[in-house]
């Protein structure tokens, strides 16, 4: 099967002129504008209830119709261009699944990243590998953002850091599944940045660490800009991330380093909560973050992060106050 990568997106011009959520459909270097594509199937009041989450919700019946919506755009031969072609510079790009029913993120989930955290933090040794995954949650309609967007660093904390992250998007609802059904419940992959304040960390209160002062601040889960297919990630165990901030390079590893697979994520996830479609779980960090590096390193006004899986995409993102 041909590989193609989904998107949300407002549009500039007139394709986009209602100011609504449109689906963009990445294929053969074109970005082709998915809710037009589909104007012949759907009446016009389902239109506006298109997007990736309600998508996500028939993704096997989906995975069915995109291969044929791309013959049918491209229909028109190589010399002509294809249907409800969209020019990058008219895209304004939103998080995939801008509302997610749960956002999760896993931490301390790469050996390097616990080795470099527990030193920074004055233990005698790397802390012990987790029993299982460490997770936590995210609101997911105030801290997601879109590649290309300007967050604002928070006025409470001065150590904000970056974190590139594999995200994974569910597209079926999950419940206790073990082996080949986890890996079976996962509609795709996307790039993720779990931008974080560290000022609390080597100051936990009597119960722990503020993960909500230290996660949950507006802006702070940059993500995408693509949804990858499963299907075209044969192994998410072999994949390449890397983030830059301004141009140089910070994180460089592989998700070979994971802690806890995709699989055993899910399968643990499913054992306390149903997983449903258009669920986000960032699977954790590699080493090279600014609070693990020597000296420490923090963002700053004017920073710009460009985080990268191999296969997914470039998730580009600036700071200011």
């Amino acid at each position: 099967m041909e590989k193609y990568q989904l998107g949300a997106a407002r549009l500039a011009g007139s394709a986009g002129s209602d100011g609504r959520e449109r689906v963009i459909l990445y294929t053969r270097g074109r970005h082709l504008d998915l809710t037009a594509l589909v104007t012949e199937e759907y009446a016009q009041d389902m239109l506006g209830k298109l997007s990736l989450l309600t998508m996500l919700r028939e993704w096997d019946a989906w995975r069915e119709r995109l291969p044929v919506l791309i013959e049918h755009a491209f229909a028109r031969g190589k010399t002509k261009k294809p249907l409800a072609a969209v020019a990058s510079s008219a895209i304004t790009w939103l998080p995939p699944v801008s509302n997610p029913p749960k956002l999760i993120c896993i931490g301390t989930n790469y050996t390097d990243h616990i080795a470099e955290m527990s030193a920074n933090m004055g233990a005698g040794k790397p802390w012990p590998r987790p029993e299982f995954p460490y997770s936590f949650l995210k609101p997911g309609t105030t801290t997601l953002v879109g590649d290309g967007a300007t967050i604002r660093l928070p006025r409470y904390a001065q150590f904000i850091d970056w974190e590139v992250e594999l995200a994974v998007v569910i597209g079926k609802t999950a419940h206790e599944v073990v082996g080949e059904a986890a890996l079976a419940a996962t509609a795709g992959y996307s790039v993720f940045n779990d931008v974080s304040v560290r000022d609390f960390v080597t100051k936990p209160a009597s119960v722990g660490i503020d993960w909500v002062m230290s996660k949950a601040f507006d802006g702070s889960s940059p993500m995408g800009p693509y949804l990858t297919p499963a299907e075209f990630i044969p192994d998410p165990q072999r994949l390449r991330l890397r983030l830059r901030v301004n141009g140089i390079v910070k994180q460089d590893s592989t998700t070979a380093n994971l802690v806890f697979g995709v699989r055993e994520i899910i399968e643990h996830l499913s054992s306390i909560m149903t997983l449903e479609p258009g669920d986000i779980i960032a699977t954790g960090t590699p080493a090279g973050v600014g609070f693990g590096r020597r000296p420490q390193e923090r963002l700053h006004p004017g920073d710009v992060m460009v985080a990268e899986i191999e296969g997914l995409g470039q998730l580009t993102t600036r700071v200011e106050v």
